[in-house]
C-alpha cells in the first residue's frame, strides 16, 4: 500500500514507484496509465512557433483549427474548442458568455463547484433546481423537466440554465426535455457532461447531451477516454449563444501558454476514436457487460445498474460507472474502498456514505474486470459471515438541503469573515464554501444561511469520517463577520 510521503521522496520518484507497482485504478484518467499515443512529453513540449498555430487565435487552416474541426465532426457539434485546464475552464467560460454581470442563472443545486465559481465571478443571482433523491442508495437523482419549466416561468429574468448529466454517480437527466423547455423561452442550456465524453461512441451508453439539444456541452476527455489529465472539450450549437463572447472568455479562463502536450493528447485521442472507436467500444462494452452480469449474484453488495431509470427523475444510467452499494451491511463506502485497496491493490474513484464509485473505461481489460470481480466476491462472502446491521450513522441525511440565500456569492466573498466552532454556526451567513471532494458539490455556498438542517448534515459527514473541504483550523467554519 502506498503510504503518505514522509521521507522527502520527490513526486516523480513516488509516481515511478507507484507505476511500477501492481496497483490498478478504477478511477480517472481514462487511459488507465496504459493507453495513449504520446511519446516523451519533453520532446513534444513547445510554444506557439511557426507552423503550430495558436489555440486562442487559430488560423483558418492551421493545425489546431483543423484539429478542433475534427472534434466537431466526431461529436456532431457546430463548433468545438480544446480545453487545456479541464472542464473547469469551459464551465467558467460558458456561464460568463451566457449571462450578464449581475444577471440570473438557473442551476442544478448538485452542480460542480466550478459552476458556483462562475456564478461568483459574474455576481449572479442563482435560482436552484433540486434533484430527486434515490431512496436506499441516498444519492442525488435527476432534475425534473417540469421543474425547469416552472422555474423559467416564475423567474423571467433567467438568462441561462446549467445542468449536470451524468452526475458523479452516473445519473442522467432528461436533457432533451430540459432543452425543449429552455428553447421555448429562448434561453440557452449549458450541460456539464464532464463524465460523459464517451457517450456518443456506443448505444450501450445514454444519449449525448449535444444530440439531445443542449446549446453548450462541456466534456472531460481525461475522465473516461484515453487522454491526459486536464484535457477537455467544449461544444457549441444553435443561435442562442454569443460565440464571439464565448471565445473571448475561453481566452480569459485558460492559460495564454496552452500546453502542446495536452493539445496533442486531445488530438491523438480524437484520431484514435475516429479511426477505431467502433471496434474499441464494441469490445469494451462486451467486457463491461460480462462483468456486470457476473455481479448479479452478489448477496450483500449491490452493483447499481439501469434499474434506476424511470425513478426519482432518472432518465438513464451510465453503466460505465461502477456504483457499488454496501447498504444493509456493516461496511461503509469508505470501508469498501479501503478493503479493495489494502487486500486487492485496487483503487476506486471515491467513497460516500454507504457506497463507493469506480470508473471504467475503454482501457480496462478483461483481467482488470476479473480482478475487481474477485475482490467484490471475496468481500461479499466475508460480509455474509458478519452479524449486525449497518453502523449507526444516519446517511439518509445526505439529501441536499434547501438553500436560504441571503447574499449573492460574489457579494458574500467580498465581506470580512471569521472562523467559528461548528456547534455555534447555526443562523450565521456562510463566508466560505464547504464541500466533499470528490465530487466537489458544495454543501454550503457563501451567502447562504447556515440553517439547522445544514448544521446537522455537517455533523453527519464529520461523524462518518468524511473529509469536508473548506473547514478552517480545528474544524472551524467560515462565516461573514457580524457588524
Amino acid at each position: 500500500m502506498m503510504e503518505e510521503n514522509k521521507t522527502g521522496t520527490s513526486l516523480q520518484k513516488q509516481l515511478e514507484t507507484y507505476a511500477a507497482s501492481d496497483y490498478y485504478g478504477f478511477h480517472m484518467p481514462g487511459h488507465k496509465r496504459r493507453m495513449g499515443g504520446l511519446s516523451n512529453p519533453y520532446a513534444l513540449d513547445i510554444t506557439e512557433i511557426y507552423g503550430f498555430d495558436d489555440l486562442h487565435h487559430p488560423k483558418d487552416h492551421g493545425i489546431l483549427a483543423e484539429a478542433q474541426r475534427r472534434g466537431a465532426r466526431l461529436y456532431g457539434a457546430e463548433e468545438t474548442h480544446f480545453l487545456v485546464n479541464g472542464s473547469t475552464g469551459g464551465i467558467l467560460s460558458a456561464i460568463s458568455a451566457c449571462t450578464r454581470q449581475g444577471g440570473e442563472l438557473l442551476m442544478a443545486r448538485n452542480s460542480h463547484r466550478s459552476a458556483y465559481h462562475g456564478a461568483g465571478l459574474r455576481n449572479l443571482r442563482l435560482w436552484y433546481l433540486y434533484p430527486q433523491m434515490v431512496e436506499k442508495l441516498w444519492i442525488n437523482g435527476g432534475i425534473l423537466s417540469l421543474d425547469v419549466e416552472n422555474a423559467l416561468r416564475e423567474h423571467p429574468g433567467i438568462e441561462a440554465v446549467f445542468l449536470t448529466s451524468p452526475t458523479y454517480e452516473g445519473i442522467c437527466l432528461d436533457v432533451r426535455a430540459a432543452a425543449e423547455a429552455c428553447h421555448k423561452r429562448g434561453v440557452p442550456l449549458i450541460v456539464d457532461q464532464a463524465h460523459g465524453a464517451h457517450f456518443p461512441f456506443s448505444s450501450y451508453f445514454p444519449e449525448d447531451a449535444l444530440k439531445a439539444g443542449a446549446d453548450v456541452v462541456i466534456q472531460s476527455l481525461h475522465k473516461t477516454l484515453p487522454a491526459l489529465t486536464q484535457t477537455a472539450l467544449l461544444h457549441i450549437q444553435g443561435e442562442l449563444v454569443d460565440r464571439e463572447k464565448l471565445r473571448y472568455y475561453l481566452s480569459v479562463y485558460q492559460t495564454s501558454s496552452p500546453s502542446y502536450v495536452f493539445m496533442a493528447s486531445i488530438d491523438s485521442c480524437l484520431e484514435q476514436l475516429e479511426r477505431e472507436g467502433r471496434t474499441l467500444f464494441q469490445e469494451y462494452t462486451a467486457r463491461l457487460e460480462a462483468f456486470r452480469q457476473g455481479c448479479r449474484d452478489l448477496e450483500c453488495l449491490h452493483l447499481v445498474g439501469r434499474e434506476l431509470a424511470g425513478k426519482a427523475g432518472v432518465s438513464d444510467f451510465d453503466r460505465s460507472r461502477l456504483v457499488i452499494s454496501t447498504e444493509g451491511t456493516v461496511f461503509t463506502g469508505e470501508d469498501l474502498m479501503e478493503y479493495l485497496r489494502s487486500s486487492h491493490h485496487l483503487e476506486l474513484e471515491m467513497a460516500a456514505g454507504h457506497y463507493a464509485v469506480g470508473i471504467s473505461s475503454v482501457a480496462d481489460q478483461e483481467k482488470d474486470f476479473m480482478r475487481l470481480s474477485d475482490g467484490l466476491r471475496t468481500l461479499d462472502r466475508l460480509l455474509q459471515k458478519q452479524s449486525g446491521g449497518r453502523r449507526a450513522i444516519d446517511f439518509n441525511r445526505q439529501r441536499l438541503p434547501k438553500a436560504c440565500t441571503l447574499l449573492t456569492i460574489g457579494t458574500a466573498l467580498e465581506q470580512k469573515r471569521e472562523w467559528i466552532e461548528a456547534g455555534s454556526c447555526q443562523g450565521r451567513i456562510a463566508g466560505a464554501y464547504l464541500y466533499l471532494y470528490p465530487p466537489g458539490i458544495p454543501l454550503v455556498v457563501p451567502g447562504e444561511q447556515l440553517t439547522e438542517e445544514i448544521c446537522c448534515q455537517i455533523e453527519t459527514y464529520l461523524a462518518a469520517g468524511q473529509e469536508l473541504y473548506g473547514l478552517g483550523e480545528d474544524g472551524r467554519i467560515g462565516v461573514i463577520k457580524e457588524k
